[in-house]
């Protein structure tokens, strides 16, 4: 019996060398603020809860990863993280602030003085108001004290806008009204 239990002690402490070896620099550690991975729920401007998405780290940078529905209308939506994480939906979510832009560039992708650190690509609300998103971030960071990180005090929000991003004009990319919300929310569980 001895020997089974040092074995089995043996065994158990061989699997948790690998988990115990992790990069702690993560947002996984407690330090930063949360797990692997963020959610942000969307609200729309009736407060309703209409889809989320999960943000994820990984060597290519933040992957954005979800689904919203009841999105019109139909066609490009511009997308941006914005400076802060509060989103009053009574207030058509000027309470998110500007776009989060801690490095004080111009907006746009395509822009010679840009982009905004919140800066995203479109995405496109399909006929029956679905919009999938798949997007991937260079510019934001999941891991505390290192430049985009999204948890700074005030945190920060995702916001759906009713027009394409022209990906050019400074402020906003000429993007229209704010018509969903999402609070990035650190270390929340992710089913």
């Amino acid at each position: 019996m001895h020997k089974t239990l040092l074995l089995t002690s043996a065994f158990a402490l061989a699997l948790s060398l690998p988990a115990a070896a992790q990069d702690t620099t993560t947002a996984s550690s407690p330090d930063a603020k949360g797990g692997n991975s963020a959610l942000a729920v969307f609200t729309d401007t009736d407060g309703n809860e209409i889809g989320s998405v999960t943000l994820t780290p990984g060597e290519s940078g933040v992957t954005i990863a979800g689904g919203l529905r009841d999105v019109t209308p139909a066609g490009p939506h511009g997308i941006h993280f914005h400076q802060t994480g509060d989103c009053d939906a009574s207030g058509n979510f000027e309470s998110a602030g500007s776009h989060f832009n801690p490095t004080d560039m111009d907006h746009g992708l395509e822009s010679e003085d840009g982009p905004h650190v919140g800066d995203l690509p479109n995405v496109t609300a399909a006929e029956d108001g679905t919009v999938e998103i798949d997007l991937t971030s260079e510019l934001v960071s999941l891991t505390e004290g290192e430049e985009g990180y999204l948890f700074d005090e005030d945190g920060t929000a995702i916001v759906l806008h009713a027009g394409e991003d022209d990906q050019m004009t400074d402020p906003s990319g000429n993007s229209g009204d704010r018509i969903a919300c999402a609070v990035v929310e650190a270390g929340a569980a992710v089913e």
